[in-house]
């Protein structure tokens, strides 16, 4: 049973920071990629981050290039999103998602998400 789930969430002062966590089970962690998408209510969902199955490779949105760090632990299943100077515009619901895919099948899975919420 594949399980994807996020922690860490919470209402944090602008300039504050937040780690997210995201426990995997269920699945081969390390031949993903792993990504995080947010979405407020109305909007579509967007990717945050993403990196690569072994962590070489990462990307980021423009809206939190040089704050924000996606990591990986492959031995731990667990993908994280450090977020630093944090502004009101990046309140959301976080999603984990994990995407493989192969020339016959794709595989992509969520979690059930985490709200932040920036806001003095």
């Amino acid at each position: 049973q594949v399980q994807l789930v996020e922690s860490g969430g919470g209402l944090v002062q602008p300039g504050g920071s937040l780690r997210l966590s995201c426990a995997a089970s269920g699945f081969t962690f390390s031949s993903y990629i792993m990504s995080w998408y947010r979405q407020v209510p109305g909007k579509e969902r967007e990717l945050v981050a993403a990196i690569t199955s072994a962590g070489g490779i990462t990307t980021y949105a423009d809206s939190v290039k040089g704050r924000f760090t996606i990591s990986r632990d492959n031995a731990k299943t667990t993908v994280y999103l450090q977020m630093n100077s944090l502004k009101p515009e990046d309140t959301a619901v976080y999603y984990c998602n994990a995407d493989r895919r192969d020339i016959l099948s794709i595989y992509y899975y969520w979690g059930q998400g985490t709200q932040v919420t920036v806001s003095s």
